[in-house]
């Protein structure tokens, strides 16, 4: 009997997500599910899309997001993402997540105001989130981080200058554990931020002790990217040693020109470190990063452009620099005056990101910040980016691997089953899109502009996006570490 599919994508070039060469195929699928791939000449289906010249991919898979409020509020929030062919992000990045903590005040404390006022911080647990997720549907799936910045606001009352104290770090342990047993995959934290520096190392082992329960993955933005990089790379590692449990480095970076080129030194440590534990990195394709505007580190030799600012919206996609002296002060002052704000800031080499790029063990994360009114250009268009301009136009690596280092090693090092590849029997997340031809438009001048090259696109055999635009449906899942 002839097989029939719901979905059949014919002649198409398929880039299975493993690095694998291409191959000429098609791709049936049913349900969910990938049911064929290869010659499916003797196959019908419901819907045919002739390929020719396109090629197909395991939909993409971002890495470092944070996206927890943006899966929650539609396709005006998620269409960035969809429209870049993302089919599943990973949130509660940076040892910030939505769950599990209400806040009532005001504003919650920066940098967890990155994901919004007091009306989105209402989930008691994250099993809570979760059954929003579910209730409400999402046009990409989610894969959930819980932050040690959220628990450390609730367990220490906002008292977080400080150690924890023991019974405050069984709280966050018992916070974890709750989660992490509801649909959680992993604990990230962000020791470079006012809430959670200071933390010790030992402090972040015993709540991550949680992990241990259900082989969860420990995520840092860790305690400095700067001059003690080294340190702080060698810190993580400690941490995943003493957890007996794979860790995972976030946008990994060199900052400020002082340390320029010490990629070659980072990139050693972490692969050395590799032979021996699971130690993974992720980055975004700039040379500038974005997250809350910091007055005290504002450096005159580093470009500043604000992305946002409660008090001075109108200053949103401004020089920081321009601002300063429009006010007659420097940009300490300004900053200070700007807050709560966010940035972006040109901290880094291209040579130090085409190299962490380049390397075996990095995979590609947007950190884009979807709430920003003028939001780092990543956030739309950080996956076309890497298709159309380092791996096509610079041919940094071809685009098989450009390919798995955004779907199939995302899936291994996070634990996602049956996704990031395609196969038979792997969830239907894809990406229909023109190898020649795609390519990001989003600037930092104008940096909210839909990618080219994208056709079409598919999250568990559901088409989410088509002629360049969202279709409106939700076919989004939570997806947990090893399930």
């Amino acid at each position: 009997m002839a097989l029939r599919c719901d979905t059949i994508i014919r002649d198409a070039t398929i880039f299975d997500g493993t690095g694998a060469p291409r191959r000429l195929g098609d791709v049936g699928v049913t349900g969910d599910r990938i049911v064929a791939v290869g010659d499916l000449g003797g196959a019908s289906a419901d819907r045919e899309i002739i390929a020719t010249g396109k090629a197909i991919a395991p939909g993409f898979i971002d890495s470092h997001t944070h996206d927890d409020r943006a899966v929650l509020c539609g396709p005006a929030c998620t269409l960035c993402k969809i429209s870049q062919g993302v089919t599943t992000v990973v949130v509660g990045n940076c040892g910030i997540s939505l769950a599990p903590m209400r806040h009532t005040a005001k504003r919650p404390p920066a940098p967890l105001d990155l994901l919004g006022d007091e009306q989105w911080w209402t989930f008691d647990s994250f099993g809570d989130y979760a059954d929003a997720l579910k209730k409400q549907g999402s046009e990409v799936n989610t894969y959930a981080l819980v932050g040690h910045q959220t628990l450390r606001v609730e367990a220490m009352n906002g008292d977080v200058h400080r150690p924890a104290k023991d019974v405050e770090i069984h709280r966050m342990h018992a916070r974890l554990k709750q989660s992490l047993a509801e649909g959680a995959s992993g604990f990230s934290t962000g020791l470079y931020y006012p809430l959670n520096k200071a933390a010790t190392t030992e402090e972040v082992i015993a709540v991550g002790e949680a992990l241990k329960t259900t082989n969860g993955l420990y995520t840092s933005h860790m305690r400095d990217e700067a001059d003690h990089v080294l340190a702080s790379i060698e810190e993580t590692l400690r941490i995943g040693t003493r957890l007996g449990l794979p860790v995972h480095i976030s946008h990994h970076k060199c900052s400020m020109p002082e340390n320029y080129g010490r990629s070659v030194q980072t990139l050693a440590l972490i692969e050395a470190a590799a032979s021996m534990q699971e130690v993974a990195f992720d980055m975004y394709p700039y040379p500038a990063g974005s997250t809350v505007l910091m007055p005290e580190k504002v450096r005159g030799d580093t470009r500043v452009l604000i992305s946002w600012s409660v008090p001075y919206p109108e200053m949103a996609g401004r020089d920081l620099s321009e601002i300063a002296r429009g006010w007659n002060t420097d940009m300490r002052g300004a900053a200070e005056r700007l807050l709560p704000a966010g940035a972006v800031t040109f901290q880094m080499d291209e040579e130090d990101v085409r190299r962490i790029m380049r390397h075996p063990l990095s995979m590609i994360g947007s950190d884009g910040l979807p709430h920003d009114a003028k939001p780092h250009p990543r956030l739309w268009g950080t996956f076309p980016r890497v298709l159309g301009f380092y791996s096509r136009q610079l041919g940094l690596f071809d685009m098989e691997t450009a390919v798995h280092k955004m779907t199939g090693r995302c899936a291994q090092v996070f634990g996602m089953v049956d996704r990031g590849v395609i196969r038979e029997g792997a969830f239907a997340d894809l990406v229909l899109f023109d190898p020649n031809t795609v390519i990001d438009n989003a600037t930092f001048e104008n940096p909210v502009q839909m990618s080219l090259g994208i056709e079409q696109v598919w999250a568990n055999g559901v088409l989410s996006f088509a002629e360049g635009k969202a279709t409106g449906a939700k076919p989004g899942r939570l997806v947990t570490r090893g399930r």
